[in-house]
């Protein structure tokens, strides 16, 4: 029998678990500090119900319609779809290598917060206490520095993974336990971190301005307009193979429409509450958005470090706020990570019909180890690369396939009535989903494409020239050469072994989605009812 979540609200706490994590706490409020706070707030809004809403609805009721992960559903949409599901797979897979270390990062910061009250006490020595404890070259060479691997990093790295595979070791039943734990715990933190920028801050006023009063001239900057769609698409959890997985264990009976809107609206609350906590906090000691950077990893590790150690003249105060929050965004990094960990552990079980538990100790393993190369001193960089080619081109290519296919290749009405099939209160318009499934995201997701390939072009195909060429090479054009390539090497697989064979022979089964809405029209007895639940689930 396939997992099913225990109640409505499993699901819910879990799919909000999946959409807010480190991009949340970090990349969101530095893109509302470039790009005139308000004026950044209010084109994200606009993005997120014209474009985010939409696909997650879709990829949600695709998944709860044909019982399975990616590479199922979009097979069930058509038959030729499946290597778009397989690359989103192993486009998860790869972000998942390093996401996990980004988490350890953040478990070794509450580690270390004790120091913001001794050595690493004044702003100088603050910024560096991230690079300092994981031996950032910032370069790509292995040699050297490059090559050390710091003890502490990696006994954090192990604990990350151990945390990660811990909480979806028993699929979606565990999941619903944990997130009711992992998803309020950092709700609670920044509300605590929240306050405390509120307290004695005598540039509150300035602060909360600059994060909600928009400025008008700055929608005039197609920037704002290109960061405000992709941070639309990344923040949900779209594209990434979690929401078809996440569907896929949800009832026949659930409200996906009523369900989604819940799930978007509190990751932008979320957003909004972690802008507050970041502008609040830099304001009260002195600092201003021209110190704020849109890059998360340079806030989080680097800028934030300085703000903590002057909030106080009180080391040991300072040292405990610092310990809040980096406790705070391992609670939001580990409900990301280990979602995306369920999204490929279950398209993988589905295909090869493999016990999911093994499925997902493996998958943790292989990942595990690859995530080596991103601890060594040379593993920022590498971090940096393979985020950028990840998020910044195959994510956009696999929603440009995802909503082509779709919109032109399918028919959406369908779609549409699978998301409104429980739903009496509130009902997805069929406007503003075609609209949006049909034309809004094809055109958005193709001129985001178009915009990192011009940019790719006038920088000589390089991502960063800093970099070695045969590691951008390898992280970027490899990586990504490789993750689309995935569906071709499942089917030689399934055409060549003799296992791949037998499958093959079970998959053939498996009904279309107008198969599935002919036996679900058919008023058929409870026994052949049954046999619809088998064919599905198996």
């Amino acid at each position: 029998m396939r997992d099913k979540w225990k109640n409505r609200g499993a699901f819910i706490l879990a799919s909000i678990g999946s959409a807010v994590g480190l991009g949340n706490a970090w990349r969101f409020p530095g893109l509302c500090a470039k790009y005139g706070g308000g004026a950044f707030l209010f084109a994200y809004l606009i993005c997120m119900v014209a474009l985010g809403i939409p696909l997650l609805m879709m990829e949600t009721a695709i998944g709860r319609k044909a019982k399975g992960g990616a590479p199922k559903a979009l097979r069930t949409v058509n038959k030729k779809a499946e290597p778009i599901g397989w690359a989103s797979v192993a486009n998860a897979f790869v972000i998942l290598t390093y996401y996990a270390v980004v988490f350890a990062w953040c478990i070794m910061m509450c580690l270390l917060a004790y120091k913001f009250a001794t050595s690493y006490s004044t702003p100088e020595t603050a910024s560096n206490l991230w690079m300092d404890s994981i031996g950032a070259t910032f370069k790509t060479s292995f040699l050297g520095d490059g090559g050390n691997i710091k003890i502490l990093l990696f006994i954090c790295v192990i604990i990350a993974w151990g945390f990660i595979y811990g909480c979806i070791r028993n699929g979606a039943s565990q999941v619903g336990k944990v997130v009711k734990y992992t998803v309020f715990l950092p709700i609670i933190m920044l509300l605590i971190l929240a306050v405390k920028g509120f307290i004695n801050n005598p540039y509150l006023g300035e602060a909360l301005s600059q994060l909600f009063v928009p400025k008008w001239s700055e929608f005039g900057d197609v920037e704002l307009w290109v960061n405000a769609m992709g941070q639309s698409f990344y923040s949900l959890s779209i594209m990434m193979a979690i929401m078809y997985a996440y569907g896929s264990y949800l009832k026949d009976d659930s409200n996906i429409a009523v369900d989604s809107i819940i799930i978007a609206f509190s990751d932008l609350a979320i957003s909004v509450l972690s802008g507050i906590v970041l502008f609040t906090t830099m304001y009260q000691t002195g600092q201003t958005v021209g110190d704020m950077s849109a890059s998360g990893i340079a806030t989080a590790f680097i800028i934030y470090p300085t703000a903590i150690v002057n909030l106080t003249s009180i080391g040991v105060f300072n040292a405990i706020f610092g310990f809040v929050f980096y406790f705070m965004l391992c609670t939001l990094a580990i409900d990301s990570a280990f979602s995306i960990l369920e999204g490929i552990a279950t398209s993988v079980s589905d295909k090869f019909k493999t016990p999911k538990r093994k499925t997902t100790l493996i998958i943790a393993i292989i990942a595990a180890f690859i995530s080596i190369v991103y601890i060594t001193g040379a593993g920022v960089g590498y971090v940096d690369i393979v985020d950028n080619w990840t998020n910044q081109y195959t994510l956009i290519i696999i929603g440009l396939l995802e909503t082509i296919l779709i919109g032109w290749f399918f028919k959406p009405k369908k779609v549409l009535k699978e998301i409104n099939k429980n739903t009496n209160k509130f009902k997805m318009p069929r406007w503003w989903f075609e609209t949006s499934v049909k034309f809004l995201a094809p055109l958005a997701l193709s001129f985001l494409l178009v915009w990192q390939i011009v940019i790719l072009i006038k920088n000589g195909f390089r991502y960063d020239t800093s970099y070695n060429l045969a590691a951008e090479i390898i992280a970027g054009w490899l990586v990504t050469i490789l993750v689309f390539a995935s569906g071709f090497f499942i089917n030689l697989y399934m055409k060549k072994s003799k296992r791949g064979i037998e499958l093959s022979k079970i998959e053939k089964d498996d009904p279309s989605w107008d198969e599935l809405d002919e036996l679900e029209n058919n008023n058929q007895p409870e026994e052949n009812q049954n046999n619809l639940e088998n064919i599905i689930e198996n």
